[in-house]
């Protein structure tokens, strides 16, 4: 991550999860926090991610899509089934995929990973992701219901 480019860059580094995706919505809350409201994210590297990861991308650009002036977040790199992914739930509708966009290597930085070890932390975050999925897109709703059911039962009972 560089938080001094611009755009901010962000390269993503192995499996991008929901073991690992409160690192990268920390960094954009921050750099949004900051006055940084343009990113690059660079999946070049990225083997794969699930849906509570797309879901912080996702809750970062609707996040984005309110600022004055309005902020953009921009995936670059994706393979042929991460774009499939980013398609499918209707993300690319809340920000810009381009492939053919480079990031430099020198301008970026690797997400550095956090693990949630707390396990209401962890529901916590993958209901609010799959929630901006939905948000993103009606259709997610019923793709994704049991997850919400299961993350906000969770929840409850602790």
């Amino acid at each position: 991550m560089n938080p001094d480019s611009e755009p901010v860059a962000i390269r993503v580094e192995g499996k991008a999860s929901f073991k690992n995706c409160g690192s990268i919505k920390d960094f954009i809350t921050r750099m949004i926090d900051d006055g940084k409201l343009n990113f690059v994210v660079d999946f070049e590297a990225c083997s794969g991610m699930d849906s509570t990861f797309l879901g912080v991308i996702a809750g970062s650009a609707l996040r984005l899509r309110k600022t004055d002036p309005r902020g953009s977040l921009v995936l670059t790199h994706l393979n042929e089934r991460n774009d499939e992914l980013v398609h499918n739930l209707g993300l690319n509708r809340l920000l810009t995929v381009d492939n053919g966009q480079s990031v430099s290597s020198e301008n970026t930085a690797s997400l550095k990973t956090t693990t949630v070890s707390d396990e209401i932390a962890a529901a916590r975050q993958v209901l609010e992701s799959h929630r901006s999925l939905v948000e993103a897109e009606g259709k997610n709703e019923a793709k994704f219901r049991d997850v919400i059911e299961f993350c906000q039962d969770q929840i409850d009972q602790a």
